[in-house]
C-alpha cells in the first residue's frame, strides 16, 4: 500500500527540483511556510485541498499531478538514457580499438 503523504511529498519535492524552485521560493509561491513545506515534502504533514490546489498552482501542475503513482522526474530519465549512450559509446571504442 502506498504511503499518500510520502507520496505526495516525494511528488512536490520532484516538480520543485525539476522546474529548478528551491523550497523558499516555492513557499513564497505558495503563500506558505518554508518548514511547513519542508514536512510535506518529508510526508511527515498532510496539506489541506486548499493548500495542495496552492501548492500545483504554484508549480503550474494540475492537482491531480501531485498525486501520480508513476515516476515523476524526466531528467532521471534523461540522467540514465545519457549514461547509458555513454557506456555504449565508451564499449563500442574499445572494440574498434581491439580489431
Amino acid at each position: 500500500m502506498t504511503n499518500i503523504k510520502k507520496h505526495l511529498g516525494l511528488n512536490i519535492k520532484n516538480y520543485r527540483i525539476n522546474s529548478g524552485i528551491s523550497q523558499a521560493k516555492l513557499a513564497e509561491m505558495a503563500d506558505m511556510a518554508t518548514n511547513y513545506l519542508g514536512l510535506i515534502e518529508n510526508g511527515k504533514k498532510f496539506p489541506s485541498s486548499e493548500m495542495i490546489g496552492r501548492i500545483a498552482s504554484a508549480l503550474g501542475k494540475d492537482t491531480t499531478d501531485l498525486f501520480i503513482l508513476e515516476p515523476i522526474e524526466q531528467n532521471w530519465k534523461e540522467n540514465i538514457l545519457s549514461k547509458i549512450e555513454m557506456l555504449i559509446d565508451i564499449e563500442l571504442k574499445a572494440l574498434h580499438k581491439t580489431r
